[in-house]
C-alpha cells in the first residue's frame, strides 16, 4: 500500500531524517531521529519523533502540531521506518509515545497497516511486564521492530 507522505532528507551518520509538514499553521519542520540504546545486548534503537525547536536547537516530542496532517506525517515517519531498516537490518526498534494516548495513536496506525508490516517486520508489543507478538485489539505500552 503506497500511503500519501512527505519527502524527507536524512543524515546517516548522526540517524535522524527531516521533512516539513504543511498545513493551516504553515510549514512545520519535523524530525525523527534514531539513536542507539546503551546497555542493551543486542542492536536496539529508540525512534524519537516531532517538531524541530529552533530556539533550543532540539526535538521537541511533546508538542501537538494540529497541522491537519496526522496520517500523512505518521506515513512519513513510516517511510523513515523502512529506510533505516534497509541500512540496518539486523538492528530493532524501540518505539513508545511519551503519553498514552499518543502510544496509542502509533497503535492504531499500526493496526491500520497490520498486513503490509507484518510481511515485512516481526513486530512485538510490551504489556503486563512482557514482550509479545502484535496482536490487534491488545493495548500495548511500546512496540519493538525487527526485520524478518
Amino acid at each position: 500500500m503506497q500511503l500519501e507522505r512527505y519527502a524527507f532528507v536524512k543524515d546517516p551518520e548522526k540517524h535522524y531524517y527531516e521533512f516539513y509538514s504543511e498545513g493551516p499553521l504553515g510549514r512545520v519542520r519535523k524530525l525523527v531521529e534514531y539513536y542507539r540504546l546503551p546497555d542493551v545486548k543486542t542492536v536496539v534503537y529508540n525512534l524519537s519523533f516531532g517538531d524541530w525547536e529552533e530556539i533550543t536547537g532540539k526535538l521537541d516530542d511533546k508538542v501537538v502540531t494540529n497541522n491537519a496532517d496526522r496520517d500523512k506525517v505518521l506515513a512519513t515517519v513510516a517511510a523513515t521506518v523502512l529506510d533505516f531498516m534497509n541500512n540496518h537490518p539486523d538492528a530493532s526498534i524501540f518505539v513508545a509515545g511519551n503519553t498514552p494516548a499518543r502510544t496509542r495513536l502509533y497503535q492504531m496506525g499500526i493496526s491500520r497497516l497490520w498486513y503490509e508490516i507484518n510481511n515485512t517486520f516481526h513486530l512485538y508489543g510490551f504489556v503486563k511486564g512482557d514482550w509479545r507478538p502484535f496482536k490487534k485489539g491488545i493495548n500495548y505500552s511500546s512496540f519493538l521492530l525487527q526485520k524478518r
